[in-house]
């Protein structure tokens, strides 16, 4: 399922954890081990994960974890073959081995979930995730669509690829407008089918696709944006295609929808995001007028109540300098947050931009890279991942084409673009969102 060289911590890891790494190294390996280890091999081993775990708080929950495990004698089987064991690592015991298991690169955790039936219960039991963000270990990988049932996932800290199984839809949701968004450990896929709108949900745990969610109030074209477990959708249309102004927050843990309390105007094609704490929704097309809105309007998760804010998103003027053009063929606004920190990716000037939250104006920081082409905004993806902001797009043509993925950690400079990744595929984003776990 991946592919490239293996790490085991990643490299955007805090240090005192990166000092871990060949301790955590003599864990992977002593798993993969087929032969019963020496006592004094026992002994150094477990030394080196005994002396990494003296410098780290006990990791809360540990004892709860939802394990289906088996008597621990199991892991004594005749050969010493672990990959017919239901334990973890029984020379390190269970608490130390999930400590290190959680500082491993969470590309890795595919093959030690294939090490023994304990491994991939605890894995697909998603506490590793949970501990992971408790003590904030995170890492962004990004997820895009360039063909209509295909998604691939890439970690751009250690340029892996991860290529998911194909969507089971149908003709009419893979061509119908689609949105996505990933919260938590899914990665939720908005359409229509012949009956009526649909939600795809990819689970990161067990590597699947599923249906029958249902939102509240069933919606598209909305804006929308994650904060850890969390997510919320605001505006869009109905399937009648009444603009909207209600809004629901998603549970990604409990798998729930919850309506909350209604923007102060209905509006579709608009973009979300989280900025301090704060869910923002920028831009999109309101009743009775086709220009784009450049009011926003804020909610805090905190009083449940919105603010608007006016004239934070500025209009599109024509080349008469007086004109605003219509926002109806053009794709929601390219923006990302990064470190809280708005940016915004101007398609047409193929400019980045970032909102000046003192003077409260935006300011032209340089060029998007050369390859980020679109058609009206269309089929280029501009998203904050981690602590950089990652645009996605190419050149197409009719042999096919070509995808490539840049990078920029923003500082107070002009944008300096890195060539993350180069990949033979259309160079046309359908859809694209990032994962943080």
């Amino acid at each position: 399922m991946f592919e490239g060289p293996s790490y085991v911590v990643p490299r955007d890891l805090p240090t005192s954890l990166k000092q871990e790494s060949k301790q955590i190294q003599c864990v992977l390996k002593l798993s993969n081990n087929k032969r019963p280890l020496e006592e004094g091999e026992k002994l150094a081993v477990k030394r080196a994960a005994i002396e990494a775990s003296k410098t780290e708080e006990p990791v809360k929950g540990l004892s709860n974890l939802s394990l289906a495990q088996t008597d621990q004698a199991e892991a004594h089987l005749p050969g010493g073959n672990l990959s017919d064991s239901n334990s973890l690592i029984p020379d390190l015991g269970r608490d130390i081995t999930i400590n290190c298991l959680l500082r491993c690169s969470r590309s890795d955790y595919g093959a030690i979930a294939s090490l023994n039936r304990a491994f991939r219960s605890l894995i697909q039991s998603g506490e590793l995730y949970r501990l992971r963000r408790e003590m904030g270990i995170i890492e962004h990988w990004v997820y895009f669509s360039c063909k209509l049932k295909e998604w691939e996932a890439f970690d751009p800290i250690h340029h892996r690829w991860m290529h998911l199984p194909p969507m089971n839809a149908s003709d009419c949701f893979m061509y119908a407008d689609k949105e996505s968004l990933a919260v938590g450990t899914e990665l939720l896929v908005f359409g229509k089918e012949v009956h009526g709108n649909a939600i795809y949900r990819y689970n990161l745990l067990t590597n699947t696709w599923s249906t029958g969610m249902t939102m509240n109030t069933p919606r598209c074209l909305f804006g929308s944006a994650s904060l850890g477990e969390i997510a919320i959708l605001a505006g869009g249309c109905d399937p009648r295609g009444k603009l909207l102004k209600s809004a629901e927050l998603y549970n990604s843990i409990t798998g729930t929808w919850m309506p909350i309390s209604s923007m102060h105007k209905a509006r579709k094609m608009c973009s979300g995001v989280f900025m301090d704490g704060k869910f923002y929704v920028i831009g999109g097309i309101g009743e009775g007028s086709s220009a784009m809105l450049t009011d926003v309007e804020m909610y805090d998760l905190e009083t449940g109540k919105w603010t608007q804010i006016t004239d934070m998103f500025p209009a599109r003027i024509g080349s008469d300098g007086v004109s605003v053009i219509s926002a109806a063929g053009e794709a929601p606004p390219l923006l990302a947050v990064v470190n809280n920190e708005l940016y915004a990716a101007d398609h047409e000037k193929e400019e980045v931009r970032k909102f000046d939250k003192g003077r409260k104006l935006w300011r032209t920081l340089g060029r998007l890279p050369e390859q980020a082409s679109s058609m009206n905004g269309w089929g280029l993806a501009f998203r904050a991942c981690g602590d950089q902001l990652i645009v996605i797009g190419g050149p197409r043509d009719s042999g096919g084409g070509i995808v490539e993925l840049n990078g920029w950690v923003p500082d107070e400079g002009p944008p300096h673009w890195k060539l993350l990744a180069r990949q033979p595929m259309c160079g046309f984003v359908f859809n694209c969102t990032v994962m943080g776990c």
